[in-house]
């Protein structure tokens, strides 16, 4: 069965900050938008959340026919899926709230309609397992503010159709996202798993009092974090090789990796493990030399602390903070 991925109408439930993030981008796309949440209080809260992000969605650039006015709120689940093209689930992080509640989702839903979950850590076999059609369910995960960011982590239960990953990873790229195929199901998926490794680290730095919180975020603020919103660590790295590239980089700080520097353990850096990111950072280089990657490192970098000095000067910071 052919999965819809041209969408009218997208079905959120749960409207917290993720999921009015979620209907604030899908108003932005020009789409209708119907919305669930049992919380007292749940549709002024969003409708006040969409208001405060619209000016920011304007800025980006609105498709033509966006309005907020496009945006219905309902009171059950079966009013809020059964006529939609698309769902997105942004409930709490409860194993047993979502595998009730999909169970519910997917019953009401038309059964070519895909499903996805803005779940953060919890494996979609687990809560998708009661859902009609599981072929179906994916989780989305996506990252606050979903309105402006684009990336979104797609996953595939045991149950899920490779047709339905792929489905969904249009729908989301239809709505101006960058997806992320999760190949394998793994708690925390691939963000996550590197935000907290890098919250352990900074955390110990501050109970051993080492650093405090600002110095710790001044540390990302004006280092790595600055080369990491266009380059990444792998391909950094690669340029930190020099000519030579990862593969120097690794024989020449890969033993470090052993010494008592954090409280990770290091995998052990086999040949083979080497060889694996070596070839993932020779495919992530293509063509290029190492001075073209340095040129277009220095450009982003020029590029982005001239961003940031502008946007900082408009809302009355110093550079430095």
């Amino acid at each position: 069965m052919p999965f819809v991925t041209e969408l009218k109408t997208f079905a959120a439930l749960g409207t917290g900050v993720i999921g009015a993030g979620w209907i604030a981008r899908a108003l932005a796309h020009g789409l209708d938008v119907i919305a669930w949440d049992p919380a007292a209080g749940a549709e002024a809260a969003l409708r006040t959340r969409i208001a405060n992000a619209w000016p920011a969605l304007q800025q980006q650039g609105l498709t033509p026919g966006a309005a907020q006015e496009r945006l219905r709120f309902v009171a059950s689940i079966e009013e809020c899926v059964e006529n939609a093209d698309f769902i997105q689930e942004s409930a709490p992080e409860r194993l047993e709230l979502k595998l009730d509640l999909h169970a519910k989702i997917s019953a009401a839903a038309r059964p070519d309609v895909l499903i996805g979950s803005s779940t953060s850590g919890l494996l979609p076999s687990e809560f998708y397992a009661d859902a009609v059609h599981p072929e179906r369910c994916v989780v989305g995960h996506p990252f606050n503010p979903v309105y402006l960011l684009p990336l979104v982590e797609v996953v595939g239960g045991a149950k899920t159709a490779p047709a339905a990953v792929q489905a969904a990873i249009q729908v989301y790229e239809s709505l101006g996202m960058r997806p992320l195929h999760v190949r394998k199901e793994v708690p925390g998926f691939i963000a996550d798993r590197l935000l907290e490794a890098l919250w352990r680290e900074a955390l110990h730095l501050v109970n051993d009092g080492v650093a405090t919180t600002g110095e710790i975020d001044d540390a990302i603020r004006f280092g790595a974090g600055l080369r990491w919103s266009f380059m990444g660590s792998f391909l950094t790295y690669t340029l930190a090789g020099g000519d030579a590239g990862m593969r120097h980089f690794m024989a020449q700080f890969g033993p470090a990796l052993q010494l008592p520097w954090t409280y990770l353990q290091a995998p052990e850096l086999t040949e083979e493990l080497i060889d694996q990111v070596v070839e993932g950072t020779s495919a992530q280089q293509g063509e290029r030399s190492i001075a073209e990657l340095e040129r277009y490192r220095d450009d982003c970098l020029l590029a982005v602390l001239g961003a940031i000095r502008e946007t900082k000067l408009k809302h009355g910071f110093a550079f430095a903070e």
